[in-house]
């Protein structure tokens, strides 16, 4: 079984929407991260759902418990 955050459709890997608040609380739910997190990921790897995932996993070194208290996150 796919351990994946998201599914992939025949038209092509989900897209994040950074500018949509639905999306950014569906996919920092999905994803375990706080907004900050998913838009810095976005930035840097573009808003294909399956590259910001493989982008935060590999930038967690520490829980994600650490990272949001480190970034001031509630």
């Amino acid at each position: 079984m796919n351990d994946s955050a998201f599914a992939s459709d025949a038209a092509g890997p989900e897209r994040i929407d950074i500018r949509s608040e639905d999306s950014i609380a569906r996919w920092t739910g999905k994803l375990d991260v706080t907004a900050e997190q998913l838009k810095e990921a976005v930035d840097a790897v573009g808003d294909k759902a399956p590259d910001v995932e493989m982008h935060l996993k590999g930038t967690r070194a520490t829980t994600n418990e650490d990272q949001v208290r480190q970034s001031g996150g509630a």
